[in-house]
């Protein structure tokens, strides 16, 4: 019976996917507002947005004593929301973290901190990450709350600070550190995954089961120095110049896990053509394969195996002197079961250079997969092939790297779930120009509406 239910309520949308226009408005204004906070994880805040979406949710007739905002500095506030069910299940934790990755508007085409609506785009820091999803978690429970829904468990919402910076000030660490009873749950939806588009097609609807581990190493390079004007080979930017060259040309080999591998086999099946036949042998283990696909797609790529890339330089003292300094952080992602020993011996024997020191400045570690829950991946799968007939569920890894990992590690299982569909091979987060496709933006606002239902319905 409840899965006639089901079926009966996400008949209502089939039609063109779009929640009530007052709901969309909601959401874009609640976006809008928080895309237009300067909240870099160095230079800015997240205590306006939490403070914000506290006050709308007193408005809205929350009780005090279900709103909590707080962080480990006063601007690096998190938003602790419960919305009450009946009990009879264990909570849902709905994650979404509102600080972004700097930007600098000489870099952007528009101010990266003005929401700006064009060509069928919303363009902002962190209209993709992970603001879209913040909003929509905001807008859900509010929604949810005027319709007078009544979930059989509590619904957690927690938007976080300083998941791009990480380190002490993370919220999600923060609040599983000081206020775990505020945020313990059955399991969580987060980011860590999303809808892919080909060529402007829906190919493929992902849901994050894993992701990369998140590593930091320091190239340095120390020496004399001296005066300018009597210049000698031994310059320390030009042994760290060469290092980071040999470092472009190195790739690491490939390997595929589990979920990696299961991913190719069905997108194997799903494709066309030659493409389609390289993706079922880079299920099989055809290197030739994969070397393809590679080059093809950076994030298929970046699922096949480590990655290492230059990220920050420094070096230097003086225009009118010899660097004494030169360095570069090299920002790495593993793959699960990789090991970051043998990662910093590959590196150190590919920039074969005992001038460059190599050394670990940040290694978050590993954390275990989400379990293949039934209940899940059963609301996942059926949402999905009723808003979009034809588009394939998936189970992925996430390449990049979340909150997720703090809650798997703290027992949590956490799914990467956000109805947001974008360019495989145009992917914007924490670059120039960062968008979202305004059609994906309000049906990922109805795919989460529809899937938190699903798995709290009485």
């Amino acid at each position: 019976m409840r899965y006639l239910i089901a079926l009966v309520c996400i008949s209502a949308f089939a039609a063109d996917n779009m929640p009530p226009e007052s709901e969309r408005a909601l959401a874009r204004q609640i976006y809008k507002e928080m895309v237009e906070v300067q909240s870099g994880f160095t230079t800015g805040t997240t205590t306006p947005i939490a403070e914000s979406v506290a006050a709308r949710f007193r408005a809205a007739g929350f009780s005090a004593s279900d709103i909590f905002v707080g962080g480990a500095i006063p601007r690096k506030a998190n938003v602790v929301v419960r919305y009450r069910g009946t009990g009879v299940r264990k909570p849902i934790l709905l994650v979404a973290h509102i600080d972004v990755v700097e930007a600098k508007r000489e870099d952007w085409t528009t101010d990266p901190f003005v929401f700006l609506e064009k060509d069928g785009y919303f363009y902002g820091r962190g209209t993709a990450d992970d603001k879209a999803q913040a909003a929509v978690w905001v807008a859900t429970l509010l929604r949810m709350k005027r319709e007078g829904y009544k979930p059989d468990r509590d619904l957690i919402l927690a938007l976080t600070a300083d998941e791009e910076g990480g380190g002490p000030y993370n919220g999600v660490d923060w609040l599983l550190q000081k206020h775990r009873d505020l945020i313990e749950a059955e399991f969580a939806i987060n980011e860590g995954a999303r809808g892919m588009l080909v060529d402007g097609k829906k190919v493929e609807h992902d849901i994050g089961l894993a992701e990369k581990q998140f590593a930091n190493l320091r190239l340095e390079v120390r020496n004399k120095g001296g005066h300018s004007a009597r210049p000698v080979p031994d310059n320390a930017i030009y042994h760290l110049a060469g290092a980071l060259y040999r470092l472009s040309t190195f790739e690491f080999g490939f390997h595929l896990t589990d979920i990696t591998k299961a991913y190719f086999q069905k997108m194997g099946q799903m494709e066309s053509g030659a493409f389609a036949k390289d993706l079922a042998g880079v299920a099989a283990g055809d290197e030739a394969a994969m070397r393809r696909v590679a080059a093809a797609s950076a994030p298929l790529n970046a699922m096949m195996r480590t990655t290492c890339v230059a990220t920050m330089l420094e070096g230097g003292h003086a225009t009118n002197a010899l660097p004494q300094l030169a360095a570069a952080n090299v920002n790495c992602r593993l793959l699960p079961d990789d090991n970051l020993d043998r990662v910093v011996a590959e590196i150190t024997k590919a920039i074969y250079d005992d001038q460059v020191k190599v050394t670990v400045s940040l290694n978050e570690g590993a954390s275990p997969a989400s379990p293949l829950r039934t209940d899940v991946l059963k609301a996942f799968d059926r949402i999905t092939d009723t808003m979009w007939p034809g588009v394939v569920a998936v189970p992925t890894m996430a390449v990049g790297g979340s909150d997720g990992r703090y809650l798997r590690i703290a027992g949590i299982p956490t799914y990467g779930v956000q109805g947001f569909f974008i360019d495989r091979d145009d992917v914007r987060a924490h670059g120039r120009d960062e968008r979202m496709l305004v059609k994906s933006f309000y049906e990922g606002q109805t795919f989460l509406y529809e899937f938190v239902k699903a798995l709290s319905r009485p």
